[in-house]
């Protein structure tokens, strides 16, 4: 499960060839902190103290550095390792279930497949099945050190002698730690479904819950589906996870009846077909599905503004005072 990442040009827009080189990193550290946190956001905070630590040392310390590229990365993967340390704290005062903030690419997927681009800066995010909510979920359950583990070394290639400098490790402990993680990976996960699949399914969902057809919503459903909302403490938000076939459809279509005028849109979702709620216009809900065989397994429903910010349509922040 390896990523592939194009830096950008040194030399570009002009800029001194040193200085160009060290900011080709940013895609990398983005991609790389967004799969260790499951937070856009977060991540390109990351990226911004990182270079803010460079920044800081003199001229003669970054000379110093043979490697500059790596010295971004380890410093990186060690503010995301801090982080993910004190996350549990976080996460008990979060209101409600929590999800990894759904990562968009702004396309209509048709086919099983997404058309088109735009300049945003979520696009500086690869889309493969490294960043998939079912993964993204596996990933938030271990524990930090497995999950930088395994990232650095699955997703990104590096040899554990480098991973064992960032977490504080051996490399043989780094080893077993990816080889757990591995095991947590294997043990969550069902067999995939093709994209082409995955999306007639999503679709015939979409289909279904317009025309409030609980019948065929059950029949798409696995009997054990489980859909999980984060609304980051919203009022209307289901703050626990509904489970089996015929409660998630009910779900589905009460919220239809609750909200007239919801939009139902075709959106892909972390790389694969997923579908985004407007509601005059403004996105309210990105929808992830796990999709095994002809029928979804796991709905995940992210309704917090904070984590639809990156979308197209999303709700202004409140202007502070």
């Amino acid at each position: 499960m390896s990523t592939q990442h194009e830096p950008d040009r040194p030399g570009d827009d002009g800029l001194d060839p040193g200085l160009s080189a060290i900011m080709s990193e940013r895609r990398l550290l983005l991609n790389l902190a967004y799969r260790l946190l499951g937070s856009l956001a977060d991540a390109e905070d990351v990226v911004q103290e990182t270079y803010a630590r460079w920044y800081a040392m003199s001229r003669a310390e970054q000379e110093a550095i043979d490697s500059p590229g790596a010295w971004l990365t380890r410093v990186a993967s060690r503010i995301c390792l801090d982080q993910l340390r004190s996350a549990r704290a976080r996460r008990e005062r979060y209101v409600g279930e929590w999800i990894p903030e759904p990562l968009p690419d702004h396309t209509e997927w048709v086919g099983g497949r997404s058309a088109g681009a735009t300049g945003d800066p979520a696009d500086r995010v690869t889309l493969d099945e490294s960043v998939n909510m079912a993964l993204l979920v596996v990933l938030d359950a271990m524990t930090p050190a497995e999950r930088v583990a395994f990232i650095l070394h699955d997703v990104f290639r590096y040899p554990f002698s480098e991973v064992a400098e960032i977490v504080g490790r051996t490399p043989a402990a780094c080893r077993q730690l990816a080889t757990s993680a591995r095991r947590r990976v294997r043990a969550a996960q069902a067999p995939a479904a093709v994209t082409v699949r995955h999306a007639a399914v999503v679709r015939d969902f979409k289909q279904a819950w317009e025309a409030k057809d609980i019948d065929a919503l059950i029949g798409l459903l696995d009997p054990q589906v489980v859909t999980i909302a984060d609304g980051g403490g919203l009022a209307s938000a289901e703050p626990r996870p509904v489970t089996g076939g015929e409660r998630v459809a009910a779900y589905f279509v009460d919220l239809v009846d609750r909200v007239p005028g919801l939009t139902v849109l075709e959106r892909t979702v972390n790389g694969q077909p997923g579908l985004v709620t407007q509601h005059d216009g403004v996105t309210v809900t990105v929808l992830a599905f796990d999709v095994a065989g002809e029928v979804i397994k796991h709905i995940w429903a992210v309704r917090n503004p904070e984590k639809l910010r990156p979308w197209p349509g999303a709700a202004k922040p409140a202007p502070s005072r």
